[in-house]
């Protein structure tokens, strides 16, 4: 019995190896980065799918599928300082001049209450008013922009009741780990309205690949 208590214990470590790698799968192995060559030069980023599991499966389901191929950085907002300043810049929903391109897929939950905080040089999700919104469009912080941080709060009202206020925030999945340079160039193009959009680049900056590094 002694032998068997040694030959089966490397058994069951190995057992419970295998269970605990599969009960993780998005976690396994190093985090993925996506590359987009731009016409302004090349960017590199690091994807996050342990604090944004969904987002990062989904962005990269629109990565592998060639989506981003061919279109266009379609706003760029760098409005100095304030409560509501913001600098970002924005892309992956439209091709030249704004021809929005229809998502592949459906909508995904917002998972800002655990993402990455919205700080210069990470990647986040675009959405509409909704929360759970957003589909293919990203933009880069290219500032700091703790307005788009997920938020929860609660005050009191009295007779001891409280109101709570939360804010759902934009997920930030990832952070720019080469060409930040090249996203700030971009941030600083001329824009204009065209159509019914506003903080459009005059002269279109385009994204001309983007493919996950090998």
């Amino acid at each position: 019995m002694k032998y068997l208590r040694f030959l089966f214990a490397p058994l069951l470590l190995t057992c419970s190896l295998i269970l605990a790698l599969s009960a993780h799968p998005a976690y396994a192995g190093p985090n993925p980065v996506v590359v987009m060559d731009t016409s302004m030069g090349r960017i590199m980023v690091m994807l996050s799918p342990k604090d944004a599991p969904k987002t990062v499966a989904n962005f990269l389901k629109y990565v592998n599928a060639g989506f981003y191929d061919n279109t266009i950085f379609h706003r760029v907002i760098n409005n100095g300082r304030g409560d509501q300043s913001m600098a970002v810049v924005q892309g992956g929903g439209y091709t030249f001049p704004i021809n929005r391109k229809r998502p592949l897929l459906p909508p995904i939950p917002n998972e800002a209450a655990t993402g990455l905080m919205n700080v210069k040089g990470t990647i986040a999700m675009a959405r509409a008013d909704a929360p759970d919104s957003a589909t293919c469009e990203f933009f880069f912080n290219v500032r700091d922009n703790p307005n788009f941080d997920y938020r929860q709060t609660a005050s009191a009202t009295g007779a001891n009741s409280y109101s709570q206020n939360i804010s759902a925030g934009y997920c930030a999945f990832g952070k720019v780990i080469r060409g930040m340079d090249v996203v700030e160039k971009i941030s600083e193009v001329k824009t204009a309205r065209a159509s019914r959009m506003e903080d459009v680049p005059v002269s279109p900056v385009f994204i001309k690949k983007a493919y996950v590094a090998r």
